[in-house]
């Protein structure tokens, strides 16, 4: 059987060995160290936030972020329905209650109509949302200039999940750093990762310091160890700081090499009509994390078919998020569709749209393997 080809697979190619050997060499294996202090820096030049937190996942950003805006239980929290559990879960940790967001044809994140109905009801209701969590899906920024100002007539904070975006602008302005606080992932299937780990960033100083103070298991600053609040061990290690900014000094590189095959595809499945691309708005400036195709509903061949003649390829690919809406452990949560006659684009996404092999280290030869899988179908 031909070489495995799969979805978005690690790709280390600078310098990313020699600065995690320096965190061996120095001795500095802990949570903390100078790779740390660098990978924080790097990461605020990069993508314009004023300070940054290294910690050991996206989602211990997003829950740091949750817990620094007062999510207490009870309380309710917007969210994108069209992404991984990893952007709703930390409101549950503090006791939240998820309320989804659908998706809007335009970029597939979060819709700014259903936003608004759902940010009316709940002041009708007398229940406003403690954070708006907007989820940037694929690598590509939601329609910021249309979100932001429905929370701040609410007067509702966002938390921007930007853990597949880095790299991406909206309208020339970084993804991340829209809200009051941004997450970021660097799993090992994101275009940079740590192997695993986070970062949340903020241009509130005072906030990024409360956040590294509840990472540190809230140790207080005294030579015996004292605890006066709940904390957390949330911090990145040094040695995979270094991973990160090994994959860092790439990120363009990386989102050029992700554009490209982007491109390769868009042009092998043009004469197709049952394919379309996934859009990219003119506001938009991708980083083309996960290139993604949606099946028209229409089509003789359907998305199962295409995922099974990859997979008997030796190809990994996968469907498009299951919206969290339809996840069974949030079957009772509330969900706010696009459309007002209660159809849902979020669903239709999950049902048609499959995500195709995209990682940098992806060769011509194995991308046109993937490509001629799906050609002979159609």
């Amino acid at each position: 059987m031909d070489k495995r080809i799969y979805l978005s697979a690690p790709d280390i190619t600078g310098n990313e060995i020699k600065y995690a050997m320096d965190a061996f060499q120095s001795n500095w294996i802990a949570p903390l160290g100078p790779n740390v202090d660098a990978f924080e820096k790097m990461f605020i030049e990069r993508v314009g936030a004023k300070s940054a937190l290294a910690l050991s996942s996206g989602t211990a950003a997003i829950h740091l972020a949750v817990k620094y805006l007062g999510v207490n239980p009870g309380d309710e929290v917007f969210c994108s329905a069209l992404t991984f559990a990893g952007s709703c879960f930390p409101i549950c940790y503090e006791g939240g209650q998820p309320v989804f967001i659908d998706s809007e044809p335009d970029s597939w994140n979060m819709s700014p109509s259903a936003l608004e109905r759902a940010l009316d009801d709940s002041k009708k209701r007398n229940k406003l949302p403690k954070a708006v969590v907007v989820v940037n899906v694929y690598g590509q920024s939601a329609d910021m200039d249309a979100i932001l100002p429905l929370c701040e007539d609410y007067g509702v904070p966002v938390l921007e999940d930007a853990a597949e975006s880095l790299g991406a602008c909206y309208k020339g302005r970084n993804s991340g750093t829209f809200g009051y606080f941004g997450a970021f992932s660097f799993n090992g299937n994101k275009i940079v990762t740590t192997s695993g780990g986070g970062m949340l960033v903020s241009d509130d100083a005072e906030a990024i310091e409360k956040c590294r103070f509840w990472s540190t298991q809230s140790r207080e600053k005294v030579l015996h160890y004292e605890h006066v609040e709940i904390g957390y061990n949330y911090r990145l290690s040094n040695i995979l700081a270094g991973v990160g900014m090994g994959q860092l000094e790439q990120l363009d590189q990386k989102i050029e090499k992700r554009k490209s095959i982007f491109a390769k595809y868009k042009e092998a499945f043009s004469a197709i009509e049952e394919i379309e691309m996934f859009p990219i708005p003119s506001w938009s400036q991708p980083n083309y994390w996960l290139s993604v195709i949606l099946i028209n509903e229409k089509s003789r061949v359907s998305p199962q078919k295409v995922l099974d003649a990859l997979a008997q390829n030796n190809i990994e690919a996968r469907p498009v998020w299951k919206p969290m809406h339809l996840q069974p452990v949030f079957a009772k949560n509330a969900f706010f569709p696009h459309f007002q006659d209660g159809e849902s684009v979020s669903e239709h996404l999950y049902h048609w749209g499959i995500c195709l092999p995209s990682g940098t280290g992806l060769t011509d030869a194995e991308l046109d393997r993937v490509i001629e899988t799906i050609k002979k179908l159609f």
